[in-house]
This record gives C-alpha cells, sequence and structure tokens, in this order.
C-alpha cells in the first residue's frame, strides 16, 4: 500500500506540474526569462508588452533526473535576474523600457545590492599573461564593471541601505564581499565614502579589519575619513588593523604590515585612544608581534600612555607568557619605558609574569620599576621618545658624536631577565 500511495502522489506532483507548465502565464514567464539570459533585447520588448516589467517572473525548476522538482518554482523580477547573471544588453534594455533599479526582493535587496553579492570573485594572478583562462576572467569582471556602470547611469541609488538588521550600504556590502574594485565607481556616483552601518562602522573600518589593502588604498583615495572612531568602541581603523595583524592568524600568515604603514603614512593617529584608553601600541604590545610594535615606535608611538584603568603598554605585553619568553623584545620596551608602570590602577600585576617559571623576572621587574631613573636617564629617554626611531639618524646629524651615542646608547637589559 505504501508504494501505491508514493506512486499515486508523484503522479499528481507530475500532473500538477505538467498544467502549471502548459499554463499561458509560465509560457510568458519562461520565454522572457530565456530572452534575458541570451540577451535577445528584441524579445525582450516584444515579451514586456504582455508582462510588467517590475513584476516578478515565477520560473519552474528544470531538473531531468527528478520529475518532483518539477513542482518547485523560483520567483524573480526581471532586472535583478539581468544583475545577477550580469546581462548588460539585457539590463539595458530592461532599464530603457521603465525597469526600477530601486524595487527591492523579498530580503530588501535592491538590484545594486544583489549586483554586489553575486559579483564574481576571480583572480588572475595565477595564471600566465594572456592565457586563456585569464582573458576569460577578465571579461567576467569587465562585463560586471559595465552592468555596475549601467545602473550607476540609469538611477541606481548608490547609498540605498539594505533592509536587514546591518544596515550595510553599497561601499558596505563591496567591503564584505571583497569586491574592491566597485568602490571607486560607487564613490564616483555619490557613493558616501564614510557611511555607517549599524554598528557604526564606515567602509574604512571594515577594509582595516580584513587588512584588505587594496580596499584601503580605494576609499583613502575616495577621500575617507583615517581617523573617524567607531561611536559604540572609539576604535579607529589603525586600532581594528593592529588588533588583526597582531593576532594568530596575523602572526601566522604574516599580514597586515602594509596596511598599518598606509594608514600611518596617510595620517592616521598613532596615539589616537579608545573608549577603554586604549592605543594601537596597547594592542599590539598584548599581541606581541614585534615588527608591528617597531612599526607604531617608528611613527612616535607612546610607550607610557595609560589605559582608563592605568594600564601602560608594556603592562599589556606582560598579560601574556609568550612575550615574556620574549625577552630581546621585553628588553627594547623596557628602555623605552618610564616610569616602569606593571600593575594597574588596582595594583594588580599582568598575569603572565604570575606564572611560577617567571618569579625571578617578576623579582626584577618589580626592582626595576621601584628604582628611579638619575635625572640624565631621565632626559635621555624624553629625547628617545620624543624623537624616536624614524628620527634617530636626523638627530645624529646635529649633535655632537659623542652625545648622540650617550642619548642613544644603551646596555642590552636580557641579561636582567634570565
Amino acid at each position: 500500500m505504501g508504494n501505491i500511495t508514493k506512486k499515486g502522489s508523484r503522479e499528481l506532483v507530475t500532473d500538477r506540474a505538467e498544467s502549471l507548465e502548459d499554463g499561458p502565464l509560465v509560457v510568458l514567464h519562461t520565454k522572457l526569462y530565456e530572452a534575458i539570459m541570451r540577451e535577445d533585447c528584441t524579445s525582450i520588448q516584444a515579451l514586456l508588452r504582455c508582462h510588467p516589467v517590475n513584476q516578478p517572473m515565477t520560473i519552474l525548476a528544470n531538473s531531468t533526473s527528478d520529475r518532483l522538482l518539477l513542482n518547485q518554482t523560483q520567483s524573480i523580477i526581471p532586472i535583478h535576474l539581468a544583475a545577477e547573471y550580469r546581462k548588460a544588453q539585457s539590463l539595458l534594455c530592461l532599464l530603457e523600457h521603465g525597469a526600477n533599479p530601486e524595487v527591492r526582493d523579498t530580503r530588501g535587496l535592491t538590484t545594486l545590492h544583489l549586483m554586489l553579492l553575486h559579483w564574481p570573485i576571480t583572480s588572475t594572478t595565477w595564471t600566465k599573461p594572456g592565457h586563456r583562462i585569464q582573458r576569460i576572467l577578465t571579461d567576467i569582471q569587465n562585463n560586471a564593471v559595465t552592468c555596475l556602470r549601467i545602473l550607476c547611469e540609469h538611477g541606481a541609488q548608490v547609498n540605498a541601505r539594505v533592509d536587514n538588521s546591518n544596515k550595510h550600504s553599497p561601499l558596505h556590502l563591496a567591503i564584505t564581499y571583497g569586491t574592491y574594485p566597485v568602490l571607486s565607481i560607487l564613490a564616483q556616483n555619490g557613493a558616501h565614502v564614510n557611511a555607517m552601518n549599524e554598528s557604526t562602522m564606515t567602509p574604512l573600518h571594515m577594509a582595516a579589519d580584513i587588512l584588505n589593502k587594496e580596499m584601503i588604498e580605494t576609499l583613502i583615495a575616495c577621500g575617507a575619513n583615517i581617523n573617524c572612531a567607531v561611536s559604540s568602541t572609539g576604535n579607529t581603523a589603525l586600532k581594528l588593523a593592529v588588533c588583526t595583524a597582531s593576532s594568530k592568524a596575523g602572526r601566522l600568515l604574516a599580514a597586515g604590515v602594509s596596511c598599518i604603514r598606509l594608514l600611518l603614512i596617510h595620517g592616521a593617529r598613532v596615539n589616537a585612544q579608545d573608549h577603554e584608553g586604549q592605543t594601537a601600541i596597547h594592542e599590539a604590545c598584548f599581541g606581541g608581534r614585534e615588527v608591528i610594535i617597531n612599526l607604531l615606535l617608528e611613527f612616535e608611538a607612546d610607550v607610557n600612555i595609560l589605559t582608563r584603568n592605568g594600564e601602560s603598554p608594556i603592562y599589556m605585553y606582560l598579560q601574556r607568557s609568550s612575550n615574556v619568553r620574549d625577552t630581546a623584545l621585553l628588553a627594547s620596551l623596557l628602555y623605552r619605558s618610564y616610569p616602569l608602570r606593571l600593575t594597574n590602577c588596582q595594583g594588580i600585576l599582568p598575569a603572565g609574569i604570575m606564572l611560577p617559571e617567571f618569579h625571578l623576572l617578576r623579582e626584577t621587574l618589580i626592582k626595576l620599576a621601584q628604582k628611579p631613573l638619575s635625572l640624565e636617564d631621565i632626559c635621555k629617554r624624553n629625547i628617545r621618545n620624543i624623537y624616536g626611531e624614524k628620527h634617530k639618524q636626523h638627530l645624529k646629524q646635529l649633535l655632537p658624536v659623542k652625545i648622540w651615542n650617550s642619548v642613544y646608547h644603551f646596555y642590552d637589559l636580557a641579561y636582567l631577565l634570565k
């Protein structure tokens, strides 16, 4: 009996699908669908006399392997279909015949949003120049750009937000889906380069957070505010980039140095503090990645600045045991830190040096913190911190050799930390 029922149900579904297929509306929708995919503008124009250009088409799923799938349908607006599949001629034809680029699908997405979501993510770097595959990939990208320009020229709202909890603008979507080639096109057509999403993040914040140098570069060239802070946290693009670059993944991939340098060169405030008083050097010291710390020091990061809880950069560095074991970097930070603050406002020592294996180190650091420097040493440190590594050689040209050596010569403190 079970087999008989299943067979009967299947026949009923098949009959229903066949009746749908034979319906005039479905035939019209199918023809319009096929004309759009073929970019047959003559047929599209003729079919639009019978079908409103902004009304969705209902398309039956096509499957030869399982006729049960014949009752599945897809509803899509003609202009959305042309945009998703980058059918430039069909897109232009639909727009010229009254298609509204701002019509939204059931997810609250406009035509421009859908185009960005379906942007071809291709790479031409892994093939030889002039290779057939490279030419195909380049053509795909160029076709997508053509469609985007057509949309913008026909009034697509380049600042329309996605109607969901993120409230992303098209620029935010471009960052999310890695479509950096479209950033300059959107900006040239009036996209607000400093627009904020629901999390008050600008496109530059998002690009810095994922360490995408091409996007960062393009956004800066388009006028992005490099020192804009996320209102909920106070994070700047620089701090977000340092955080990602200093993470375990950033260290393993050796990522982020060029992004951070790019931000600094274009005027990112290296000592900008977030709502907790943390700066980029706090974040870098906690991560313990030497190249990032040295880069920030090169741009005059303040190693003595405190958070609202009284935490110095060296305090953040000593929070992690893996950092403490790097005695050379620790010595370099100690060399620049004065006064040496080992505790926060509650008088708590960093977690990293509280481990039993660092008992002798902890005692040594406490003694160093309690030992006042001479006035001469304080002056030398102030000079080093004011001029930093960036102007070190310039200062050498101005000072007598003996004085310069006195200022910049320091004993290797690593022996204290063994």
